[in-house]
């Protein structure tokens, strides 16, 4: 009998220890992941090698390209001035910030409802249309994703995880005329070698490609017509962990300083690519509410 006290002041003291340690751990994992970030001065960003959004410069190994300048611009007028890169696959930005690998991703990432249930997706910092690249002289006559779906003959290469992918399927192209590649740069491969007839991404990304490649077997489709359905034009923008509101907020107040007083604008200017006139996404204009939200 004299034993049941005793496990009850024990019990009692292991309730309080817990209770305490509980406090403990509180007290220092309080800090937000803003303040963490103000603290340190460092931002670990997760980009996609997609010039002219991000990259890594392949002589100086610094990070480049409009989403990447737009992204170092807004984190200054924040207080944190260290960038640090994560270079990943496409497909892996969004499950990345997910599993808390990265602070934040970057690459010029299209604002989507399927996406928005997954990340948490700061305003638009800016605007794009598509583009097509064919082999040379356009044997095909391809000017329009509806040219694609009008010959069931016609094999179009796409980088996995991208927007393309509905996009063709809202024009009625079938399952069976693409073919899915690692990159960019395999996108392009695959019209040059002739695996595919036609490639298509955002026409900044597949000018930029383009003129790198600098091949006279494929060329760019100049007079492309814009289709006419969801999701274009696409607004980019930077995205957080879902659980990671204030960081993403503080991000949205100064994007919009910055759109204000026209940094944003001379930093597209600046960027391969891309004019404020044609990519700007005006302080309230489209909304990631609005984008998020669509049917």
């Amino acid at each position: 009998m004299k034993k049941i006290p005793l496990l009850l002041a024990l019990g009692f003291i292991f309730i309080l220890g817990a209770c305490g340690n509980g406090d403990s751990e509180e007290s220092d994992s309080g800090s937000s992941k803003l303040d963490e970030l103000k603290e340190s001065g460092t931002v670990n960003i997760g980009f996609a090698n997609e010039p002219p959004y991000a990259y890594e410069n392949s002589e100086s190994g610094e990070l480049e390209g409009a989403a990447i300048e737009i992204a170092k611009a807004v984190f200054s007028e924040m207080g944190i001035d260290n960038v640090e890169g994560h270079l990943t696959d496409w497909g892996e930005l969004i499950p990345g910030v997910q599993a808390g690998q990265y602070d934040v991703i970057t690459a010029g990432m299209a604002i989507l409802p399927d996406r928005c249930e997954n990340a948490l997706f700061a305003e638009p910092e800016m605007q794009y249309g598509e583009g097509l690249v064919v082999a040379a002289g356009n044997p095909k006559n391809i000017k329009s994703y509806a040219d694609i779906a009008d010959n069931p003959d016609v094999k179009v290469a796409l980088m996995e995880g991208t927007t393309q992918f509905d996009f063709l399927d809202q024009e009625g192209v079938d399952p069976s005329q693409i073919m899915s590649v690692g990159d960019i740069p395999g996108q392009l491969s695959a019209v040059q070698s002739g695996n595919a007839d036609v490639t298509a991404a955002t026409e900044a990304t597949l000018r930029a490609a383009y003129e790198s490649l600098d091949s006279e077997d494929v060329e760019i489709v100049d007079d492309f017509e814009q289709p006419d359905i969801k999701g274009i034009p696409s607004f980019g923008a930077a995205a957080f962990n879902l659980d990671d509101a204030e960081l993403r907020d503080a991000y949205n107040e100064a994007l919009e300083t910055l759109k204000e007083d026209g940094t944003i604008d001379q930093i597209l200017d600046d960027a391969e690519g891309f004019e404020a006139e044609s990519n700007r996404v005006e302080v309230g204009g489209m909304t990631t509410e609005e984008l998020c939200e669509a049917e």
